[in-house]
């Protein structure tokens, strides 16, 4: 069973791409300039790629009456050496569906789906949150990156068996498994 959120919040998306793991990516990440209101509640994923990088998902979340999201590098010393970091904006999304909150368990994973196709039909994906639940996110604004980001929060014994029904039964944009990085704000 799942609800759709009455009341307006916005969840703003970031993505980065780096050869750091959590612990010097965190370090690094916390150098960024965010909004005030924004880093009230923010959330951060990992995904481990094959290649020796990472992936990293920011969530910052707020009410859409009082959001405004800046998100920007911090000046750097000329002594501080410079990591490659490629960061990008997704966009601000609505919450469309809210089964959980984001308190991930520590045997769980959560799984984002990027949707581009604006008439997807959401119901497939909701077949998939059987083994656990599903949080959809609409696009706010019509510059965002996709039109529907899904959070599914699996346990991780079935996380990949999940990720790879999605690949062969379903159409979207990209997907990943990702574990939440602790962040001390």
């Amino acid at each position: 069973m799942y609800f759709t959120m009455k009341e307006h919040k916005i969840v703003q998306f970031v993505f980065f791409e780096t050869i750091l793991d959590s612990e010097a990516f965190i370090l690094q990440w916390e150098r960024y300039e965010r909004s005030v209101n924004s880093d009230v509640n923010v959330t951060l994923q990992q995904q481990v790629l094959t290649n020796g990088t990472f992936k990293y998902i920011s969530q910052h979340r707020s009410a859409s009456c009082e959001f405004e999201f800046i998100f920007m590098r911090e000046k750097r010393s000329s002594k501080t050496p410079e990591v490659k970091i490629k960061g990008k904006q997704a966009g601000g999304y609505s919450v469309l569906q809210h089964e959980t909150n984001n308190d991930l368990k520590a045997d769980e994973s959560k799984i984002f789906v990027f949707i581009r196709q604006p008439l997807t039909d959401l119901d497939i994906f909701r077949q998939f949150s059987v083994r656990g639940k599903l949080n959809i996110y609409e696009a706010y604004y019509e510059n965002c990156d996709f039109t529907f980001i899904l959070e599914f929060f699996v346990k991780d014994e079935y996380a990949r068996d999940v990720l790879q029904q999605l690949k062969i039964l379903t159409s979207f944009e990209e997907a990943g498994i990702y574990k939440e990085c602790l962040v001390h704000m």
